[in-house]
């Protein structure tokens, strides 16, 4: 409902659902959502034509509007898509991301995907036990990662796999040169034993500047014992 409580126009909606959505969206996929209200709520069916119309004058008003945007259809799907002219500066945006590093989230994501793929986001999901929205999302815009098909359980989720850009990223020729599990093992408990060890001689010369300290500050005393003897 809008904020004065009557229903948003259709074509507001189908705008709203290109916009919302991040693989293309079927004529029939919407016209499913428009016949699935909420509770207390009458259903709004539309038709495939509806629907399509609402596209092309979206499409006309960002003409007119000389908008960056138009809808386009994509794999049997309708989604939002910039024009053409305006790809050299989304080339700049994209490197200028890929020059950043990349996140220990997004680390630990990748590692689930190359240890696990094929993976679906639920099960990376399961594995982290954060929402992977976000991190797939860059993870995917920068080409590391790309959906390799779907699963065959309930609803067909996306399944993910690590691209040809991963093995450059990380300077391998194929997954069989990523380190094994049992490696990454050894290689922490090293790492843990260093910081251990560490933190250990930083105690030990910690304690023994306090001592250093300590007697420092008795033989003052005890000097200062000694001449208060000596006074008649």
């Amino acid at each position: 409902m809008s904020a004065d409580g009557t229903a948003p126009a259709p074509r507001a909606i189908v705008e709203a659902l290109l916009f919302g959505t991040d693989e293309p969206l079927t004529v029939r996929q919407i016209t499913d959502i428009f016949g699935m209200p909420e509770e207390g709520e009458a259903p709004a069916p539309v038709t495939p034509e509806a629907v399509l119309g609402a596209i092309e004058e979206l499409n006309r008003e960002y003409e007119q509007a000389g908008r960056a945007v138009r809808i386009v259809r994509v794999a049997g799907g309708y989604q939002f898509a910039t024009k053409p002219e305006f790809a050299p500066w989304l080339g700049r945006m994209m490197r200028e991301r890929s020059r950043r590093k990349l996140s220990v989230s997004a680390l630990e994501t990748l590692a689930v995907i190359a240890y696990k793929q094929p993976v679906t986001k639920p099960e990376i999901e399961t594995i982290r036990g954060v929402n992977a929205d976000y991190v797939l999302r860059t993870l995917l815009e920068r080409s590391l990662v790309a959906i390799v098909g779907r699963a065959s359980t309930p609803g067909r989720p996306l399944l993910y796999g690590t691209t040809r850009e991963f093995l450059k990223h990380f300077g391998v020729n194929d997954l069989s040169e990523l380190p094994k599990p049992r490696e990454i093992d050894e290689l922490m408990a090293e790492a843990e034993f260093e910081v251990e060890k560490r933190l250990l001689a930083e105690l030990e010369a910690k304690r023994a500047q306090e001592e250093g300290q300590e007697e420092g500050g008795d033989g003052g005393a005890r000097e200062q014992d000694g001449g208060a003897e000596a006074l008649p």
